[in-house]
């Protein structure tokens, strides 16, 4: 690809596009080919100051606007959203390497949480509770935190934008973009269909930056009362530390290990699909993804050979093609780590029963690529168990039962989901009351609805995201005390 074939994205602040021709840019490569498509602005200590200050100054105003107005405003770049589906999912699978059906999901995905909580902004409940002398009334309001800063992952550059903005502005806050370096350029094409929308200039910031204090700064301001970061357990770590001055309120979605339980009675070609869709969708880059399997030892080498006959049929390549299951990873960084983890704990007994490389063929030499693959005959404490993957990775684990594979997976610091096969009703309580995780699937593959709740227990995070409890996460309380007399 020539220079000139290299589209440039800027920085949006105070609803402005920032001068590019003073400030340095981050190169952003093509994970199928780790070519560099385009550049984005790297925004300096400066600008996130400024769109520090402009999101305080339109705040108060945002928070002033009625409800059903704020609503309307989110529903406008939704719709502007839905008119670009196309464009928007083919930048998504340029940027991160998803396949062209996944991306359009993605693209869907975001305007289902615009759409939702801009529903939701007309819904917002406080109390009113019984005073204890007469004259007097209690009442509990809830109300805007103020600023608030979301932080992207890259494994849905668009989705976690429409997930964070959309509770965000409904209630009444105003809201700064960090999207991360690596899939920085749907942040600021979503910013050119605000910069398009009558949305007031200063609600939605986004910058990009590859300055530590640049982004330092996003979190430890005082002016930050919120904010949402998607990530590792160890960046969630971070955060904890760099909000602790001003004791600036968090919502977390972390790192997760998700265990997928399979017990004796299960259905087991049920349990296999659900297993390998679970496992590879997006390449392995979902924190709720199937993580590792825990197969009851009288079923786990017929469920085995079929979970290996069915990943064979996972077709890997141009993430643009048709028939195609599965694209690039977005980190070359990540899969070196993961290739590492694999061969460590062949080494340690494991046998390879897929995969385990690159791909065969001319088109797998660029780029971030790596095969499905299924590890056998592993150990609870081997490398694929005891570290996430977040890759095309599938350790399997035969355990004597089903206390055993919860003993495994509350053993852990994570607690963000699991699965779990079965049609014992009893086991399906059981697991309930002890898998420790914010999420469990039972007899169900991965899925997520909005009307749901997505978070983590332990070290996987605190609030969480989507349906009431995740728009009541951006909403503070405020008691009132009226005398009348």
């Amino acid at each position: 690809m020539n220079l000139t074939d290299i589209k440039h994205y800027s920085c949006y602040i105070n609803g402005e596009w920032l001068d590019d021709n003073t400030r340095d840019v981050i190169e952003v490569e093509n994970p199928a080919n780790n070519e560099v498509y385009a550049t984005v602005t790297a925004c300096t200590k400066d600008d996130v100051q400024y769109a520090l200050e402009s999101s305080e100054k339109a705040q108060t105003s945002w928070a002033l606007t009625p409800a059903n107005t704020r609503a309307q405003h989110i529903i406008e770049i939704a719709n502007k959203l839905k008119a670009e589906r196309e464009h928007f999912a083919k930048l998504l699978v340029l940027e991160q390497g998803k396949t062209y059906p996944e991306a359009l999901g993605e693209v869907d995905d975001t305007i289902t949480y615009m759409t939702y909580s801009a529903e939701a902004a007309r819904r917002i409940q406080g109390a009113i509770f019984p005073a204890e002398q007469p004259n007097k009334r209690l009442s509990i309001y809830k109300v805007p935190y103020g600023v608030t800063v979301g932080l992207c992952a890259f494994n849905y550059p668009l989705a976690l934008i429409g997930r964070k903005i959309g509770p965000a502005l409904a209630t009444g806050n105003t809201m700064i973009i960090k999207p991360h370096e690596l899939t920085p350029t749907t942040a600021s094409e979503f910013c050119r269909l605000v910069d398009e929308s009558s949305l007031p200039k200063g609600v939605i910031n986004m910058v990009s930056t590859k300055n530590a204090e640049a982004a330092s700064l996003l979190v430890e301001s005082p002016i930050t009362k919120l904010i949402s970061l998607t990530g590792s357990t160890r960046a969630g770590r971070a955060m904890y530390r760099a909000a602790a001055e001003n004791i600036t309120g968090l919502i977390l979605e972390l790192g997760g290990k998700a265990p997928f339980i399979v017990c004796e009675d299960a259905d087991i070609d049920k349990a296999v699909e659900a297993a390998v869709i679970s496992r590879y969708a997006n390449c392995g880059q979902v924190c709720i993804c199937n993580e590792m399997v825990f197969v009851d030892e009288k079923i786990a080498d017929e469920f085995t050979e079929k979970v290996v006959k069915r990943t064979q049929e996972i077709k890997v390549g141009d993430p643009f093609a048709e028939g195609i299951h599965m694209g690039p990873n977005v980190s070359k960084f990540g899969l070196d780590r993961v290739n590492n983890l694999v061969k460590e704990n062949v080494n340690k007994g494991a046998e390879l029963l897929l995969g385990g490389d690159i791909p065969d063929g001319e088109y797998f030499e660029k780029g971030n690529w790596y095969a499905p693959t299924i590890l056998g005959n592993v150990k609870g404490d081997d490398p694929t168990i005891s570290e996430e993957l977040f890759a095309p990775v599938m350790p399997i684990v035969k355990v004597n039962c089903f206390d055993e594979a919860v003993a495994l997976a509350n053993n852990r610091e994570e607690g963000l989901s699991a699965y779990l096969y079965t049609n014992d009703y009893r086991l399906h309580q059981k697991a309930i009351d002890s898998l420790e995780v914010g999420t469990i699937f039972i007899n169900q593959q991965i899925i997520g609805n909005i009307q749901g709740y997505h978070s983590g227990h332990k070290t996987s995070g605190t609030a969480g995201e989507d349906g009431v409890y995740g728009v009541d996460h951006y909403l503070q309380k405020r008691t009132i005390y009226l005398n009348y007399e």
